[in-house]
């Protein structure tokens, strides 16, 4: 394999492992993802069900690893406080929001007809 390849998964390794370690909604995210996805299995849902909430979860995860490069570019480039710096983050912030409202409606949509 190309040194270069095998470079960028190095890259992406790293990058997650920050996110882990600093970011709480994340841990958050992945547990509400697991809890979610271990009760789709338990209610032995289909296949393309558990793909679909799998693609939710998996969106709000993605949507917080955004949300948290914009962060930290964000401080990066605006060390001190400026109203358009706090709006790019409130903008980023939103993008998760929405992800984790559109998971949730997925999974109503999922598991009420299931539990009903």
């Amino acid at each position: 394999m190309p040194k270069k390849f095998i470079k960028s998964f190095k890259y992406a390794k790293s990058g997650a492992e920050h996110a882990v370690k600093t970011q709480r909604n994340l841990w958050i995210h992945f547990v509400i993802g697991l809890v979610v996805l271990s009760f789709a299995i338990w209610l032995e849902l289909s296949l393309f069900e558990i793909a679909i909430l799998c693609l939710a979860v998996f969106s709000v995860i993605i949507t917080e690893i955004i949300n948290t490069a914009i962060e930290e570019l964000v401080n990066i480039l605006s060390p001190q406080q400026q109203r358009g710096a706090a709006l790019a983050k409130n903008i980023a912030a939103a993008a998760v929001l929405l992800a984790a409202a559109g998971a949730i409606v997925v999974g109503c949509l999922i598991f009420i007809p299931k539990l009903i």
